[in-house]
């Protein structure tokens, strides 16, 4: 459920970013201007500009050079271009990979991973596929991440099978459990999807993805209380009720995400998420935001009695406070 509502309920993955690239002249040129640089030019340029003054990078080329047929170098290579956001450069390096080995499912998921970056995933998708076709007896990794490539296509009927298949393969794993979830999840299958996030919590009791997904599914099959009970169980109250008032502003329900942010900050009134809902839901439904007054509880009252009890000591045996000092020390700041 990736939406602006929910996104602090769900891990959402690593955000990635192409880096900056510098523009580049070239020198003693008369005439024409030069026609401008492609993006895939411009990374080539920096990225041996990079590798010539990047110890680790010459090291890598040197070594590929030196082994043409070892893969994990040729990974490596293509890692380092990446983490240093050449991000086309890598990608090319695993498509030689891959062209080279294509019987390795090590390159073959770096080329995955490397399309995924720049956005490529129709290709991802049909680049593993073809691999699968050809490899059936791949690890349940290559079938989750054709299931996750799938899902983030919004191809979730598709991405189903996938995810089943990885299960199928290693049934023990807590967070293929969570991804098929998410799967079902998004497809409206709420009770199947709150069956696998349960799964995934036998399996690791603290993953708190799987716990954030199955109150996310509990509350959209109208099991709100134990949508609540979930949350609070790793969280506290405050949090518990905003998180089920999330659910009710991406379900379009502002009256009853009122009601579930009024309990969130009758708990807690300085709930950054809380307030910031409230706000949204304030635009939402064209209604000013307004906090209840938060009614004195017995334990409040009785630690507001202990506290004139205590100043009361305080003045009988202790005598008044002597606030010459400070009053003499106000009024010379004030000149």
């Amino acid at each position: 459920m990736k939406s602006r509502y929910l996104s602090a309920l769900l891990a959402a993955g690593a955000a990635f970013s192409l880096s900056c690239v510098h523009q580049t002249r070239v020198s003693g040129t008369t005439g024409a201007a030069a026609a401008p640089l492609s993006n895939w030019d411009r990374q080539v340029r920096n990225a041996i500009d990079a590798g010539d003054g990047d110890s680790q990078l010459r090291a890598l080329r040197e070594k590929v050079a030196a082994e043409p047929d070892n893969i994990r170098v040729r990974l490596e290579l293509a890692q380092a271009y990446g983490e240093r956001g050449y991000h086309e450069v890598a990608l090319e390096i695993s498509r030689l990979a891959v062209a080279r080995f294509p019987q390795s499912g090590e390159a073959q998921l770096a080329l995955v991973r490397d399309l995924r970056l720049v956005n490529r995933r129709g290709e991802a998708i049909a680049s593993l596929e073809s691999f699968l076709h050809a490899h059936p007896d791949s690890g349940a990794g290559y079938y989750s991440w054709l299931g996750i490539l799938r899902d983030e296509s919004g191809l979730w009927p598709l991405g189903e099978p996938a995810h089943r298949k990885a299960l199928e393969l290693t049934p023990a794993v807590d967070y293929l459990h969570n991804n098929l979830g998410y799967n079902l999840l998004m497809q409206k299958k709420n009770e199947e999807a709150a069956r696998e996030f349960t799964e995934a919590l036998r399996l690791n009791p603290g993953s708190r993805m799987a716990r954030n997904n199955l109150g996310i599914a509990l509350a959209h099959s109208n099991a709100t209380k134990e949508a609540v009970a979930n949350w609070q169980s790793t969280s506290d109250p405050a949090t518990a009720h905003n998180n089920l008032a999330a659910v009710w502003i991406e379900k379009g329900n502002y009256s009853e995400a009122r009601r579930e942010l009024d309990l969130a900050l009758s708990y807690n009134r300085a709930l950054p998420a809380a307030l910031r809902n409230l706000e949204l839901v304030s635009r939402l439904d064209a209604s000013p935001a307004t906090l209840k007054a938060k009614p004195l509880g017995a334990q409040a009252m009785q630690a507001t009695r202990w506290q004139r009890f205590r100043t009361g000591v305080r003045r009988l045996f202790v005598g008044p406070l002597d606030d010459s000092r400070t009053e003499a020390a106000r009024r010379a700041s004030a000149h």
